[in-house]
């Protein structure tokens, strides 16, 4: 098994094993892509997302967040599973001799996590916790490959959003 499913299974373990009926526990996942130096939400048809892609922005209560991102509700691995696969559809992908589906964007997996303790005759105690797992686009030496034209170029800017 991969870190994902290792990571998420364990997630919704210690959830199921919580024996403190004032806890709530929130999971939502989001999968975004970065791609020649646009974010786009892979769990938006490529048709539905706004060409200049999603802006990243920071706020002193949220952090860093990308506005826009679509966010989905989950209570298993099972479920996130589905969103993965969901997202897997809608991802930048180009052939090359190395590779037929070569990755072309780095994808990041959010899993946000809320905790909600409910404090009798006071205010709810939340706290939130984000995990970002990232996939990172394949970054084949170019004489490998065989690239030429749009695949060459994208590969020799491909960790260029990394930034």
């Amino acid at each position: 098994k991969g870190i994902v499913p290792i990571s998420c299974e364990e997630i919704f373990k210690r959830i199921e094993a919580n024996a403190n009926k004032n806890l709530h526990y929130e999971v939502v996942v989001s999968v975004v892509e970065i791609y020649n130096e646009l974010v786009q939400d892979l769990l938006i048809a490529p048709e539905d997302r706004p060409k200049k892609g999603l802006d990243i922005r920071e706020s002193k209560l949220l952090g860093i967040y990308i506005d826009g991102v679509k966010k989905v509700p989950v209570d298993s691995y099972m479920a996130i599973e589905k969103t993965i696969d969901e997202a897997t559809e809608n991802r930048t992908v180009g052939s090359t001799l190395m590779n037929a589906t070569s990755s072309r964007a780095h994808t990041v997996l959010t899993i946000e996590f809320k905790q909600v303790e409910k404090v009798p005759g006071d205010k709810d105690s939340v706290k939130v916790s984000m995990i970002n797992l990232v996939d990172l686009a394949g970054s084949e030496k170019a004489g490998q490959t065989g690239a030429t034209g749009d695949r060459l170029k994208e590969g020799a800017a491909i960790n260029k959003s990394l930034s």
